[in-house]
């Protein structure tokens, strides 16, 4: 969701340089991000293509390795003590990214474009330990939302290899807008309640196809050309890096590229409810319907999670009360009655948003669509002065959704110690105040 201060700081972000900054409730938050750029004349390497098998493209990436959406990353297996990366000149200058060996910390520094950056090596806390993870595995997301990376190697010491990972044993795919992309929380993708959900179930592979500003409904909103009805049947985002890229002819989405989502979550509506979008109604009902549809057209199998919109707050007299009763309320519920309905499960309708066709299934299925209830989750000082969840908030909403997938398919958290929200450790050590 974006209100008019909203959109004024996106515009003003897109149109300055990258950095690493964090502003943390307005003061700069110190922070120690590491130099990782270097001379790859100076190394001896065994490189790796970006097409290479070994590489696990997460998230949704083009034809030229270039990476959209919110928290695109790669996975690969390792041997020896060095991982470095050479990244492409379609990589926005300065973007943030996280990596991690293993299952410690994650780690963050700025990318230059063209160049090449040493992630991992002999001096790396941790590198030279040989379990219980083995082989050692790498990972890397793009933490900002609106900025990518293009692939345009991997590097490992000379001798060295990488290895293929298995494929996680369940996928969860969650499609959104900005409060799914990490507006505005720490680390934007990295500490959004998407990435919470599908790094804090374990053995899980995830894509969050969210970006700030998209209506449901296929119109501008925000300064998005497209809606999520349209866009999310393409491999890039609505973002200007998007015009640039691919103009009004965007890749279509290979979604033969990754295995079928398990589960897929939609929130999104927050930007379509808001008056400057002129979205009525049924218009956002029959978009969100067609997504819903397409989703069911792509993965037959995938269970759907609709999430209620919540809106924020507002102070009558002397306490809060949320604006949700504002969010499509009926409209999402009867949505959901009719996909549950014998008449709609007996011969489904499946939508390619590609063709902008609807077609029927001519099979039975069961029912799939659920439905996930935020009323009480989010308090009025969960909600940052720009109008999206703070860090703390994102992780309310993730620690929530994680119970309702438990509960509701019975997935075990198999997260079971590694870090999932980077700097959240903060403490009292002071009993006597």
């Amino acid at each position: 969701m974006l209100s008019l201060p909203g959109l004024a700081v996106l515009g003003l972000s897109l149109l300055s340089q990258v950095s690493g900054t964090i502003l943390q409730n307005g003061q700069v938050r110190i922070t120690n991000f590491p130099n990782t750029l270097i001379d790859k004349s100076a190394h001896d390497f065994t490189t790796y293509a970006a097409n290479a098998s070994e590489i696990s493209y997460q998230g949704r990436w083009d034809s030229k390795y270039v990476s959209w959406w919110s928290a695109p990353g790669i996975k690969f297996g390792y041997t020896g003590q060095t991982v470095a990366i050479t990244f492409g000149n379609l990589t926005t200058p300065g973007v943030l990214v996280g990596y991690r060996i293993g299952g410690l910390d994650w780690q963050f520094t700025n990318i230059t474009a063209g160049g090449t950056h040493l992630l991992v090596s002999p001096d790396t806390p941790g590198s030279s330990l040989t379990g219980p993870i083995n082989p050692w595995t790498f990972e890397l997301r793009v933490t900002n939302w609106a900025y990518g990376i293009q692939i345009s190697s991997v590097h490992v010491a000379a001798g060295q290899k990488l290895i293929k990972l298995p494929a996680a044993k369940r996928r969860i795919e969650v499609i959104g807008d900005s409060l799914a992309a990490g507006m505005y929380t720490s680390y934007e993708g990295l500490s959004s309640w998407a990435y919470g959900v599908g790094a804090g179930l374990g053995n899980t592979d995830y894509s969050i196809t969210a970006y700030p500003g998209i209506c449901a409904a296929d119109q501008d909103c925000w300064g998005n050309p497209r809606g999520q009805v349209h866009q999310w049947f393409y491999t890039s985002d609505t973002s200007w890096r998007a015009n640039q890229a691919w103009g009004d002819k965007p890749e279509p989405w290979d979604f033969s590229k990754q295995p079928a989502a398990d589960v897929v979550i939609i929130n999104i509506g927050t930007n379509d409810q808001n008056s400057a979008n002129n979205v009525s109604a049924p218009v956002y009902a029959d978009a969100l319907t067609k997504i819903i549809q397409g989703v069911h057209g792509k993965w037959p199998q995938a269970k759907v999670v609709v999430m209620s919109l919540w809106l924020g707050f507002y102070q009558s007299g002397n306490s809060y009360f949320p604006n949700a009763p504002q969010g499509f309320v009926k409209e999402v519920q009867e949505m959901i009655s009719m996909f549950n309905s014998k008449e709609y499960l007996d011969n489904p309708i499946v939508y390619d948003g590609i063709a902008k066709k609807p077609s029927r299934t001519g099979r039975k299925t069961k029912p799939f669509v659920h439905l996930f209830n935020t009323t009480g989750i989010l308090q009025h000082n969960d909600i940052a002065p720009q109008w999206h969840p703070t860090d703390v908030g994102a992780i309310k909403v993730a620690s929530h959704l994680l119970q309702f997938l438990k509960l509701t398919f019975g997935w075990e958290l198999e997260a079971t110690g590694p870090e999932i929200f980077h700097e959240t450790l903060y403490w009292n050590d002071e009993p006597g105040y």
